[in-house]
């Protein structure tokens, strides 16, 4: 297998809430590139988790709990508030990207210091929704809980990158999620808890570069950029709903 394999949806449950996991399993022979708590840095990986966790998640173990998620040996694990069932993917030239795309807060990544992120304006009291539903939810008192928002995107490609491109390649899959975000009309760079991975093959002759010109680079700038675009158009649909009731 040299592209991104077809993901396994399972679902658990987790202090009374039904929650999903896209579970990826590349095999051997693949090096990745991740921010993600669990297996980031660069290194051999074989799997990659999505696992959706309850709004307000509190947890100080999130290494463990993602492992525990996983299927065993060396594996990325992100995590997300977003609905992962609802993952929009893309393909340019060979070039795959999956995104899960959570905006109830979005955030500049220049913010003032001292100054929170105000998120998104509370949906009307009407349309509550139970908390691990989706991005939000009502706090027992009956008041609205924050919205998280968390956009987790995974990139594979068929061949090799150095290391200076595979970081290239973050920086230009992060680059095309600001201006998939913009151009969805969402004033924001991303949220302030985004992650990325980049998968790439361990053998063969290594690209030398990641960036937006060269060749892989902007294949995977285009399929990040419509991930991303067709995530967040999906998440504002969702949120809106008929008659802007809040949906999910």
């Amino acid at each position: 297998m040299t592209g991104l394999p077809r993901p396994s949806l399972t679902y658990r449950t987790e202090d009374g809430l039904r929650l999903g996991a896209l579970l990826w399993r590349f095999g051997p022979g693949w090096r990745m590139i991740s921010s993600a708590m669990l297996g980031g840095g660069v290194g051999r990986r074989e799997w990659v988790l999505n696992a959706q966790v309850a709004a307000g998640y509190a947890r100080m173990d999130p290494v463990e709990h993602m492992d525990a998620l996983g299927p065993g040996g060396p594996g990325v694990g992100m995590m997300t508030a977003a609905v992962v069932e609802r993952y929009a993917a893309a393909e340019d030239g060979g070039a795959e990207a999956v995104a899960t795309v959570g905006l109830g807060v979005p955030t500049w990544a220049a913010a003032p210091e001292g100054v929170p992120d105000p998120g998104l304006p509370a949906a009307p009291e009407s349309a509550r929704e139970t908390i691990g539903a989706g991005d939000a939810g009502v706090l027992e008192s009956g008041g609205r809980a924050p919205r998280p928002g968390t956009i987790n995107i995974l990139v594979a490609v068929p061949v090799a990158f150095s290391d200076p491109a595979l970081v290239n390649a973050v920086m230009t899959v992060t680059e095309a999620k600001t201006q998939a975000l913009l151009e969805a009309g969402f004033p924001c760079t991303g949220t302030a808890s985004d992650a990325v991975c980049v998968a790439v093959r361990e053998d063969g002759p290594a690209e030398a570069f990641g960036g937006p010109r060269s060749v892989w680079g902007a294949r995977i700038a285009r399929a990040v950029h419509r991930a991303v675009l067709d995530g967040a158009r999906d998440w504002r649909t969702r949120r809106n709903g008929p008659g802007g009731v809040l949906q999910w």
